[in-house]
């Protein structure tokens, strides 16, 4: 049972989490305004405004630095995992999102009854990953200093 407590007192893992799940709703708004439609299936899609994976991995990352110090190797480990997720995300994940465009179009073209289908949004724009990026810190900084782990929440609504 330890182990769970531990768990649940890990105010990083939680506000981390909760970044990412925020940058998935904002999915939804983003393409609300530039398709002025609807889909909240977009929530479980990769790719889009904002990058989920910049702001969970920037949201451990800060909360790593805050708790451990901003001069701790851990810390420098976690920038140098951070910088590696959002260049994959904006470089390679993003060509294989458009080779997958292309292959789609060809394919098309060849045969109008094809059915390939290959998923098109797997990357971001430098914009989507720079927006995730500055959303990870904003929700899970303050959410550690000020509210702290799901562990103090649950405290908070007991007592």
């Amino acid at each position: 049972m330890s182990e769970l407590s531990a768990l649940l007192d890990n105010s990083v893992l939680l506000w981390s989490l909760l970044s990412c799940l925020i940058a998935q709703f904002f999915k939804i708004i983003f393409n609300f305004f530039s398709t002025g439609k609807i889909r909240f299936g977009i929530m479980f899609e990769t790719g889009g405004m904002p990058s989920s994976h910049s702001a969970l991995i920037t949201g451990a990352t800060s909360g790593i630095g805050l708790q451990l110090g901003f001069d701790s190797p851990i810390f420098a480990l976690a920038i140098a995992v951070s910088l590696i997720i959002m260049y994959d995300a904006s470089g390679v994940r993003r060509s294989a999102g458009i080779q997958a465009a292309e292959i789609n179009k060809i394919s098309k073209k060849l045969d109008p009854k094809a059915e390939v289908g290959l998923k098109e949004t797997l990357g971001h724009t430098k914009l989507e990953v720079i927006v995730g990026s500055f959303l990870g810190p904003l929700i899970t900084l303050p959410g550690i200093v000020f509210i702290g782990s799901p562990l103090n929440i649950f405290n908070l609504i007991i007592n």
